[in-house]
Protein backbone atom coordinates (compact mmCIF):
# COMPACT_ATOMS: atom_id res chain seq x y z
CA UNK A 1 0.00 0.00 0.00
CA UNK A 2 1.48 3.37 -1.00
CA UNK A 3 1.28 6.26 1.37
CA UNK A 4 1.24 9.84 0.12
CA UNK A 5 4.31 11.88 0.95
CA UNK A 6 4.25 13.59 4.27
CA UNK A 7 4.67 17.31 4.56
CA UNK A 8 6.87 19.09 6.97
CA UNK A 9 5.60 22.29 8.48
CA UNK A 10 7.98 25.05 9.24
CA UNK A 11 7.81 26.51 12.71
CA UNK A 12 5.22 29.22 13.04
CA UNK A 13 6.52 32.62 12.11
CA UNK A 14 9.62 31.27 10.42
CA UNK A 15 8.44 32.35 7.02
CA UNK A 16 9.89 29.14 5.50
CA UNK A 17 7.87 27.15 2.96
CA UNK A 18 6.61 23.71 3.69
CA UNK A 19 8.69 20.99 1.91
CA UNK A 20 7.48 17.47 1.25
CA UNK A 21 9.53 14.54 2.65
CA UNK A 22 10.25 11.92 -0.02
CA UNK A 23 10.76 8.43 1.45
CA UNK A 24 13.48 6.19 -0.01
CA UNK A 25 12.52 3.67 -2.66
CA UNK A 26 11.18 0.34 -1.44
CA UNK A 27 13.91 -2.23 -0.71
CA UNK A 28 16.62 0.30 0.21
CA UNK A 29 17.62 0.98 3.81
CA UNK A 30 17.00 4.34 5.32
CA UNK A 31 20.30 6.06 6.22
CA UNK A 32 20.63 6.58 9.94
CA UNK A 33 20.17 10.08 11.22
CA UNK A 34 23.17 11.82 12.61
CA UNK A 35 23.34 11.67 16.36
CA UNK A 36 22.55 14.91 18.11
CA UNK A 37 25.69 17.00 18.58
CA UNK A 38 27.80 14.93 16.11
CA UNK A 39 29.72 16.81 13.38
CA UNK A 40 28.43 16.73 9.90
CA UNK A 41 30.36 14.55 7.33
CA UNK A 42 33.22 16.63 5.74
CA UNK A 43 32.81 17.61 2.19
CA UNK A 44 35.61 16.21 -0.16
CA UNK A 45 38.35 18.82 -0.78
CA UNK A 46 40.58 19.30 -3.83
CA UNK A 47 43.07 16.47 -4.73
CA UNK A 48 46.53 16.81 -3.14
CA UNK A 49 49.17 18.03 -5.61
CA UNK A 50 52.40 16.12 -6.27
CA UNK A 51 55.70 17.23 -4.79
CA UNK A 52 57.01 17.83 -8.31
CA UNK A 53 54.14 20.19 -9.14
CA UNK A 54 54.58 22.06 -5.88
CA UNK A 55 58.32 22.35 -6.53
CA UNK A 56 57.65 23.67 -10.03
CA UNK A 57 55.35 26.30 -8.59
CA UNK A 58 57.98 27.37 -6.08
CA UNK A 59 60.59 27.53 -8.85
CA UNK A 60 58.31 29.69 -11.00
CA UNK A 61 57.63 31.91 -8.04
CA UNK A 62 61.36 32.23 -7.32
CA UNK A 63 62.07 33.06 -10.94
CA UNK A 64 59.92 36.17 -10.67
CA UNK A 65 62.49 37.79 -8.37
CA UNK A 66 66.12 38.61 -9.12
CA UNK A 67 67.53 36.71 -6.10
CA UNK A 68 65.54 33.66 -7.13
CA UNK A 69 66.81 33.90 -10.69
CA UNK A 70 70.38 34.21 -9.43
CA UNK A 71 70.03 31.08 -7.30
CA UNK A 72 68.72 29.12 -10.28
CA UNK A 73 71.55 30.38 -12.51
CA UNK A 74 74.16 29.48 -9.90
CA UNK A 75 72.78 25.97 -9.43
CA UNK A 76 72.66 25.34 -13.19
CA UNK A 77 76.19 26.64 -13.74
CA UNK A 78 77.56 24.46 -10.92
CA UNK A 79 75.71 21.42 -12.31
CA UNK A 80 77.03 21.97 -15.86
CA UNK A 81 80.62 22.44 -14.68
CA UNK A 82 80.56 19.30 -12.51
CA UNK A 83 78.99 17.32 -15.36
CA UNK A 84 81.70 18.59 -17.73
CA UNK A 85 84.44 17.49 -15.33
CA UNK A 86 82.84 14.08 -14.75
CA UNK A 87 82.42 13.29 -18.46
CA UNK A 88 85.95 14.49 -19.24
CA UNK A 89 87.41 12.34 -16.47
CA UNK A 90 85.39 9.32 -17.60
CA UNK A 91 86.28 9.58 -21.29
CA UNK A 92 89.95 10.23 -20.63
CA UNK A 93 90.15 7.34 -18.16
CA UNK A 94 88.74 5.01 -20.82
CA UNK A 95 91.22 6.21 -23.43
CA UNK A 96 94.15 6.01 -21.03
CA UNK A 97 93.17 2.42 -20.15
CA UNK A 98 92.91 1.50 -23.86
CA UNK A 99 96.33 3.06 -24.56
CA UNK A 100 97.81 1.08 -21.68
CA UNK A 101 96.24 -2.09 -23.12
CA UNK A 102 97.86 -1.35 -26.49
CA UNK A 103 101.26 -1.03 -24.82
CA UNK A 104 101.12 -3.77 -22.20
CA UNK A 105 98.47 -6.25 -23.28
CA UNK A 106 97.15 -6.49 -26.83
CA UNK A 107 100.39 -5.75 -28.72
CA UNK A 108 102.50 -8.13 -26.57
CA UNK A 109 99.81 -10.80 -27.02
CA UNK A 110 99.80 -10.17 -30.78
CA UNK A 111 103.58 -10.51 -30.74
CA UNK A 112 103.29 -13.71 -28.70
CA UNK A 113 100.83 -15.13 -31.24
CA UNK A 114 103.31 -14.34 -34.02
CA UNK A 115 106.06 -15.99 -31.96
CA UNK A 116 103.91 -19.12 -31.57
CA UNK A 117 103.55 -19.33 -35.33
CA UNK A 118 107.24 -18.63 -35.86
CA UNK A 119 108.34 -21.18 -33.22
CA UNK A 120 106.14 -23.89 -34.73
CA UNK A 121 107.37 -23.15 -38.25
CA UNK A 122 110.98 -23.05 -37.04
CA UNK A 123 110.55 -26.36 -35.18
CA UNK A 124 109.20 -27.93 -38.35
CA UNK A 125 112.17 -26.60 -40.30
CA UNK A 126 114.63 -27.84 -37.67
CA UNK A 127 112.96 -31.28 -37.63
CA UNK A 128 113.35 -31.56 -41.40
CA UNK A 129 116.96 -30.35 -41.24
CA UNK A 130 117.78 -32.83 -38.46
CA UNK A 131 116.18 -35.69 -40.38
CA UNK A 132 118.10 -34.72 -43.50
CA UNK A 133 121.38 -34.67 -41.55
CA UNK A 134 120.66 -38.09 -40.05
CA UNK A 135 123.60 -39.32 -38.01
CA UNK A 136 125.42 -36.12 -38.86
CA UNK A 137 122.85 -34.03 -36.99
CA UNK A 138 124.66 -31.47 -34.85
CA UNK A 139 123.73 -30.91 -31.19
CA UNK A 140 123.01 -27.24 -31.96
CA UNK A 141 120.47 -28.27 -34.60
CA UNK A 142 118.71 -30.58 -32.17
CA UNK A 143 118.78 -27.97 -29.43
CA UNK A 144 117.19 -25.46 -31.81
CA UNK A 145 114.28 -27.82 -32.41
CA UNK A 146 113.76 -28.44 -28.69
CA UNK A 147 113.98 -24.72 -27.91
CA UNK A 148 111.32 -23.97 -30.51
CA UNK A 149 108.96 -26.58 -29.10
CA UNK A 150 109.52 -25.26 -25.57
CA UNK A 151 108.97 -21.66 -26.67
CA UNK A 152 105.74 -22.54 -28.45
CA UNK A 153 104.47 -24.37 -25.35
CA UNK A 154 105.40 -21.46 -23.06
CA UNK A 155 103.76 -18.88 -25.32
CA UNK A 156 100.61 -20.99 -25.51
CA UNK A 157 100.42 -20.98 -21.72
CA UNK A 158 100.73 -17.18 -21.66
CA UNK A 159 98.14 -16.78 -24.40
CA UNK A 160 95.72 -19.12 -22.60
CA UNK A 161 96.04 -17.11 -19.38
CA UNK A 162 95.15 -13.88 -21.21
CA UNK A 163 92.36 -15.15 -23.47
CA UNK A 164 88.66 -14.94 -22.66
CA UNK A 165 87.06 -18.25 -21.72
CA UNK A 166 85.02 -19.67 -24.59
CA UNK A 167 86.47 -17.28 -27.16
CA UNK A 168 87.79 -18.39 -30.54
CA UNK A 169 91.32 -17.65 -29.35
CA UNK A 170 90.86 -19.93 -26.33
CA UNK A 171 89.58 -22.74 -28.57
CA UNK A 172 92.53 -22.40 -30.96
CA UNK A 173 94.98 -22.44 -28.06
CA UNK A 174 93.37 -25.59 -26.61
CA UNK A 175 93.61 -27.35 -29.98
CA UNK A 176 97.26 -26.37 -30.41
CA UNK A 177 98.02 -27.68 -26.92
CA UNK A 178 96.50 -31.01 -27.93
CA UNK A 179 98.28 -31.19 -31.29
CA UNK A 180 101.76 -30.20 -30.13
CA UNK A 181 102.48 -33.50 -28.28
CA UNK A 182 101.11 -35.46 -31.25
CA UNK A 183 103.44 -33.60 -33.59
CA UNK A 184 106.41 -34.22 -31.32
CA UNK A 185 105.59 -37.92 -31.24
CA UNK A 186 105.58 -38.14 -35.04
CA UNK A 187 108.91 -36.31 -35.28
CA UNK A 188 110.54 -38.54 -32.68
CA UNK A 189 109.28 -41.66 -34.45
CA UNK A 190 110.62 -40.36 -37.77
CA UNK A 191 113.97 -39.55 -36.17
CA UNK A 192 114.29 -42.97 -34.51
CA UNK A 193 113.51 -44.83 -37.74
CA UNK A 194 115.87 -42.63 -39.72
CA UNK A 195 118.76 -43.31 -37.33
CA UNK A 196 118.20 -47.04 -37.80
CA UNK A 197 118.12 -46.67 -41.57
CA UNK A 198 114.43 -47.49 -41.98
CA UNK A 199 112.83 -45.66 -44.93
CA UNK A 200 109.51 -45.52 -43.08
CA UNK A 201 110.97 -42.59 -41.12
CA UNK A 202 110.31 -40.37 -44.13
CA UNK A 203 106.60 -41.23 -44.00
CA UNK A 204 106.41 -40.28 -40.33
CA UNK A 205 108.18 -36.99 -41.04
CA UNK A 206 105.80 -36.29 -43.89
CA UNK A 207 102.84 -36.96 -41.55
CA UNK A 208 104.35 -34.59 -38.98
CA UNK A 209 104.83 -31.92 -41.66
CA UNK A 210 101.24 -32.29 -42.87
CA UNK A 211 99.93 -31.98 -39.31
CA UNK A 212 101.99 -28.83 -38.89
CA UNK A 213 101.18 -27.27 -42.27
CA UNK A 214 97.49 -28.20 -42.49
CA UNK A 215 96.36 -28.12 -38.85
CA UNK A 216 98.72 -26.38 -36.45
CA UNK A 217 100.01 -23.45 -38.49
CA UNK A 218 96.51 -22.47 -39.74
CA UNK A 219 95.33 -22.44 -36.11
CA UNK A 220 98.35 -20.36 -35.12
CA UNK A 221 97.60 -18.00 -38.02
CA UNK A 222 94.00 -17.64 -36.81
CA UNK A 223 95.22 -16.88 -33.30
CA UNK A 224 97.56 -14.22 -34.68
CA UNK A 225 94.69 -12.70 -36.70
CA UNK A 226 92.35 -12.55 -33.69
CA UNK A 227 94.99 -10.98 -31.47
CA UNK A 228 95.67 -8.38 -34.17
CA UNK A 229 91.95 -7.59 -34.27
CA UNK A 230 91.97 -7.03 -30.53
CA UNK A 231 94.98 -4.75 -30.96
CA UNK A 232 93.12 -2.77 -33.62
CA UNK A 233 90.12 -2.45 -31.31
CA UNK A 234 92.28 -1.10 -28.47
CA UNK A 235 93.87 1.39 -30.85
CA UNK A 236 90.43 2.59 -31.96
CA UNK A 237 89.27 3.01 -28.35
CA UNK A 238 92.41 4.90 -27.35
CA UNK A 239 92.31 7.28 -30.33
CA UNK A 240 88.56 8.01 -30.34
CA UNK A 241 88.04 11.78 -30.02
CA UNK A 242 86.15 12.82 -26.83
CA UNK A 243 83.35 14.70 -28.59
CA UNK A 244 80.97 14.58 -25.61
CA UNK A 245 83.49 16.21 -23.26
CA UNK A 246 84.51 18.79 -25.85
CA UNK A 247 80.93 19.74 -26.73
CA UNK A 248 79.90 20.03 -23.09
CA UNK A 249 82.99 22.11 -22.32
CA UNK A 250 82.13 24.60 -25.06
CA UNK A 251 78.53 24.77 -23.75
CA UNK A 252 79.77 25.42 -20.19
CA UNK A 253 82.04 28.23 -21.36
CA UNK A 254 79.17 29.77 -23.31
CA UNK A 255 76.95 29.61 -20.22
CA UNK A 256 79.62 31.24 -18.04
CA UNK A 257 80.14 34.04 -20.58
CA UNK A 258 76.37 34.61 -20.72
CA UNK A 259 76.16 34.77 -16.90
CA UNK A 260 78.97 37.34 -16.76
CA UNK A 261 77.41 39.43 -19.52
CA UNK A 262 74.08 39.37 -17.68
CA UNK A 263 75.81 40.43 -14.48
CA UNK A 264 77.48 43.34 -16.31
CA UNK A 265 74.21 44.51 -17.87
CA UNK A 266 72.52 44.70 -14.45
CA UNK A 267 75.36 46.06 -12.34
CA UNK A 268 77.84 47.69 -14.76
CA UNK A 269 80.56 45.62 -13.05
CA UNK A 270 82.96 44.21 -15.58
CA UNK A 271 84.44 41.39 -13.47
CA UNK A 272 82.98 38.81 -11.16
CA UNK A 273 85.91 37.02 -9.56
CA UNK A 274 84.06 33.77 -8.96
CA UNK A 275 82.76 33.50 -12.53
CA UNK A 276 86.17 34.49 -13.93
CA UNK A 277 87.79 31.72 -11.87
CA UNK A 278 85.22 29.20 -13.11
CA UNK A 279 85.79 30.27 -16.73
CA UNK A 280 89.57 30.06 -16.37
CA UNK A 281 89.39 26.55 -14.89
CA UNK A 282 87.13 25.37 -17.71
CA UNK A 283 89.44 26.87 -20.35
CA UNK A 284 92.39 25.01 -18.78
CA UNK A 285 90.46 21.72 -18.84
CA UNK A 286 89.44 22.24 -22.48
CA UNK A 287 92.97 23.09 -23.60
CA UNK A 288 94.41 20.18 -21.63
CA UNK A 289 91.79 17.89 -23.16
CA UNK A 290 92.47 18.95 -26.75
CA UNK A 291 96.27 19.15 -26.51
CA UNK A 292 96.65 16.01 -24.40
CA UNK A 293 94.46 13.90 -26.65
CA UNK A 294 96.13 15.27 -29.80
CA UNK A 295 99.60 14.39 -28.47
CA UNK A 296 98.41 10.95 -27.34
CA UNK A 297 96.78 10.29 -30.70
CA UNK A 298 99.96 11.33 -32.53
CA UNK A 299 102.07 9.00 -30.39
CA UNK A 300 99.69 6.08 -30.91
CA UNK A 301 99.55 6.69 -34.66
CA UNK A 302 103.35 6.76 -34.76
CA UNK A 303 103.55 3.52 -32.76
CA UNK A 304 101.27 1.87 -35.31
CA UNK A 305 102.75 3.32 -38.50
CA UNK A 306 106.40 2.82 -37.53
CA UNK A 307 106.01 -0.05 -35.11
CA UNK A 308 103.07 -2.41 -35.56
CA UNK A 309 102.98 -2.24 -39.36
CA UNK A 310 106.71 -2.91 -39.63
CA UNK A 311 106.50 -5.70 -37.06
CA UNK A 312 103.69 -7.39 -39.00
CA UNK A 313 105.62 -7.25 -42.27
CA UNK A 314 108.82 -8.52 -40.65
CA UNK A 315 106.94 -11.37 -39.00
CA UNK A 316 105.52 -12.28 -42.42
CA UNK A 317 109.04 -12.20 -43.87
CA UNK A 318 110.40 -14.46 -41.16
CA UNK A 319 107.57 -16.96 -41.56
CA UNK A 320 108.09 -17.04 -45.35
CA UNK A 321 111.80 -17.64 -44.77
CA UNK A 322 111.13 -20.52 -42.37
CA UNK A 323 108.58 -22.11 -44.67
CA UNK A 324 110.91 -21.79 -47.65
CA UNK A 325 113.67 -23.51 -45.67
CA UNK A 326 111.32 -26.31 -44.63
CA UNK A 327 110.20 -26.86 -48.23
CA UNK A 328 113.82 -26.88 -49.38
CA UNK A 329 114.65 -29.64 -46.90
CA UNK A 330 111.52 -31.68 -47.61
CA UNK A 331 112.21 -31.53 -51.33
CA UNK A 332 115.37 -33.55 -50.66
CA UNK A 333 113.75 -35.82 -48.07
CA UNK A 334 110.78 -36.77 -50.24
CA UNK A 335 112.91 -36.98 -53.45
CA UNK A 336 110.08 -36.05 -55.78
CA UNK A 337 107.46 -38.31 -54.15
CA UNK A 338 105.02 -35.38 -53.86
CA UNK A 339 104.21 -33.61 -57.11
CA UNK A 340 101.82 -30.98 -58.38
CA UNK A 341 100.80 -29.61 -61.73
CA UNK A 342 102.25 -26.24 -62.73
CA UNK A 343 100.70 -25.42 -66.07
CA UNK A 344 101.46 -28.38 -68.31
CA UNK A 345 104.43 -29.44 -66.20
CA UNK A 346 104.49 -31.84 -63.24
CA UNK A 347 106.91 -30.63 -60.61
CA UNK A 348 108.10 -31.45 -57.11
CA UNK A 349 105.51 -29.94 -54.77
CA UNK A 350 108.12 -28.83 -52.22
CA UNK A 351 110.32 -27.24 -54.88
CA UNK A 352 107.30 -25.22 -56.01
CA UNK A 353 106.56 -24.37 -52.40
CA UNK A 354 110.08 -23.07 -51.91
CA UNK A 355 109.80 -20.79 -54.94
CA UNK A 356 106.46 -19.44 -53.72
CA UNK A 357 107.76 -18.73 -50.23
CA UNK A 358 111.03 -17.16 -51.39
CA UNK A 359 108.95 -14.84 -53.60
CA UNK A 360 106.82 -13.86 -50.58
CA UNK A 361 110.02 -13.26 -48.60
CA UNK A 362 111.34 -10.91 -51.30
CA UNK A 363 108.02 -9.02 -51.38
CA UNK A 364 107.91 -8.68 -47.58
CA UNK A 365 111.49 -7.43 -47.43
CA UNK A 366 110.76 -4.77 -50.05
CA UNK A 367 107.75 -3.61 -48.03
CA UNK A 368 109.73 -3.66 -44.79
CA UNK A 369 112.42 -1.48 -46.39
CA UNK A 370 109.80 1.10 -47.42
CA UNK A 371 108.38 1.17 -43.87
CA UNK A 372 111.73 1.52 -42.11
CA UNK A 373 112.17 5.17 -41.12
CA UNK A 374 115.81 5.22 -40.02
CA UNK A 375 119.14 3.63 -40.88
CA UNK A 376 118.98 1.34 -37.83
CA UNK A 377 115.83 -0.19 -39.25
CA UNK A 378 116.90 -0.19 -42.89
CA UNK A 379 120.29 -1.90 -42.45
CA UNK A 380 119.11 -5.31 -41.14
CA UNK A 381 116.41 -5.38 -43.83
CA UNK A 382 119.03 -4.68 -46.50
CA UNK A 383 121.25 -7.39 -45.03
CA UNK A 384 118.40 -9.89 -45.07
CA UNK A 385 117.69 -9.00 -48.68
CA UNK A 386 121.30 -9.60 -49.76
CA UNK A 387 121.44 -12.93 -47.89
CA UNK A 388 118.14 -13.93 -49.48
CA UNK A 389 119.55 -13.32 -52.97
CA UNK A 390 122.62 -15.44 -52.18
CA UNK A 391 120.30 -18.14 -50.85
CA UNK A 392 118.33 -18.17 -54.10
CA UNK A 393 121.53 -18.53 -56.15
CA UNK A 394 122.81 -21.41 -54.02
CA UNK A 395 119.42 -23.11 -54.06
CA UNK A 396 119.46 -23.15 -57.85
CA UNK A 397 122.76 -25.08 -57.70
CA UNK A 398 121.44 -27.51 -55.06
CA UNK A 399 118.18 -28.09 -56.97
CA UNK A 400 120.11 -28.69 -60.17
CA UNK A 401 122.24 -31.34 -58.45
CA UNK A 402 119.12 -32.99 -57.04
CA UNK A 403 117.38 -32.98 -60.44
CA UNK A 404 120.43 -34.75 -61.94
CA UNK A 405 120.28 -37.44 -59.28
CA UNK A 406 123.32 -36.19 -57.32
CA UNK A 407 121.45 -36.52 -54.05
CA UNK A 408 124.48 -36.54 -51.73
CA UNK A 409 125.97 -33.40 -53.29
CA UNK A 410 122.61 -31.64 -53.21
CA UNK A 411 122.18 -32.63 -49.55
CA UNK A 412 125.62 -31.28 -48.68
CA UNK A 413 124.79 -28.05 -50.50
CA UNK A 414 121.65 -27.63 -48.36
CA UNK A 415 122.46 -28.81 -44.83
CA UNK A 416 125.87 -27.22 -44.45
CA UNK A 417 128.49 -29.75 -45.51
CA UNK A 418 130.80 -28.37 -48.16
CA UNK A 419 131.27 -24.89 -49.62
CA UNK A 420 128.59 -22.19 -49.49
CA UNK A 421 125.61 -24.18 -48.13
CA UNK A 422 122.15 -22.66 -48.25
CA UNK A 423 121.84 -23.19 -44.49
CA UNK A 424 124.29 -20.34 -43.87
CA UNK A 425 122.18 -17.97 -46.00
CA UNK A 426 119.02 -19.01 -44.19
CA UNK A 427 120.64 -18.49 -40.78
CA UNK A 428 121.88 -15.04 -41.81
CA UNK A 429 118.46 -14.04 -43.13
CA UNK A 430 116.86 -15.13 -39.86
CA UNK A 431 119.42 -13.27 -37.71
CA UNK A 432 118.97 -10.07 -39.74
CA UNK A 433 115.19 -10.31 -39.38
CA UNK A 434 115.49 -10.82 -35.62
CA UNK A 435 117.62 -7.66 -35.43
CA UNK A 436 115.04 -5.72 -37.45
CA UNK A 437 112.20 -7.04 -35.28
CA UNK A 438 113.97 -6.01 -32.09
CA UNK A 439 114.52 -2.51 -33.47
CA UNK A 440 110.89 -2.07 -34.55
CA UNK A 441 109.64 -3.44 -31.22
CA UNK A 442 111.70 -0.79 -29.43
CA UNK A 443 110.31 1.88 -31.79
CA UNK A 444 106.77 0.75 -31.06
CA UNK A 445 107.31 0.74 -27.31
CA UNK A 446 108.83 4.22 -27.28
CA UNK A 447 106.04 5.78 -29.37
CA UNK A 448 103.22 3.94 -27.57
CA UNK A 449 104.64 4.89 -24.17
CA UNK A 450 104.68 8.55 -25.21
CA UNK A 451 101.08 8.30 -26.40
CA UNK A 452 99.89 6.67 -23.20
CA UNK A 453 101.79 9.11 -20.99
CA UNK A 454 100.06 12.07 -22.67
CA UNK A 455 96.90 10.99 -20.83
CA UNK A 456 98.68 10.98 -17.47
CA UNK A 457 96.93 13.16 -14.89
CA UNK A 458 94.23 14.35 -17.29
CA UNK A 459 91.28 12.46 -15.72
CA UNK A 460 92.18 13.54 -12.17
CA UNK A 461 93.13 17.07 -13.24
CA UNK A 462 89.82 17.51 -15.05
CA UNK A 463 87.89 16.39 -11.96
CA UNK A 464 89.78 18.73 -9.61
CA UNK A 465 89.51 21.73 -11.93
CA UNK A 466 85.79 21.08 -12.44
CA UNK A 467 85.22 21.16 -8.68
CA UNK A 468 87.20 24.41 -8.51
CA UNK A 469 85.15 25.89 -11.36
CA UNK A 470 81.86 24.85 -9.72
CA UNK A 471 82.94 26.45 -6.45
CA UNK A 472 83.90 29.63 -8.32
CA UNK A 473 80.53 29.79 -10.05
CA UNK A 474 78.66 29.34 -6.76
CA UNK A 475 80.78 31.93 -4.95
CA UNK A 476 80.46 34.40 -7.81
CA UNK A 477 76.67 34.14 -7.80
CA UNK A 478 76.67 34.20 -3.99
CA UNK A 479 78.56 37.49 -4.01
CA UNK A 480 75.86 38.99 -6.18
CA UNK A 481 73.13 37.56 -3.92
CA UNK A 482 74.68 39.15 -0.84
CA UNK A 483 73.76 42.54 -2.24
CA UNK A 484 70.05 41.76 -1.72
CA UNK A 485 70.32 41.00 1.99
Amino acid sequence: MTHPPKSTTAPPGSGLPTMPVVPPPQGQPVPPAAAPGSPAAPEPGPARRTAFAEGADKLRAAATTEPGRLRIIGALLALLVVLFGAITAWQMSDRAAAADDVLNRSQPLSSDAADIYRALADANTAAASGYLAGLQEKPAMRKGYEDDIREAADKLVTAAANSDAGSESAKAIAQLNEQLPEYKGLVETARANNRQGFPVGGAYLRAANEKMQKQMLPKAQDLYTWENQRLQSDYADAKAFPWAALGLGVAVLAALVWAQRRNYQRTNRVLNHGLITASGACVVVLLWLVVGHTVARAGLNDSYDHGVRSLNVLQDARIASLTARSDENLSLIRRGADTQKVGDETRDAYAVGYETQIGQLASALAKADSLADDSAGQKPVADANSFMKAWKDRHVVAQGLNDKGNYQQARDKVIGVGKDPTSVCFDNVDKALVTALDHEQAEFKQAATGGRDAFTGLPYGAAVLAVLAAAGAVLGIGRRLSEYR
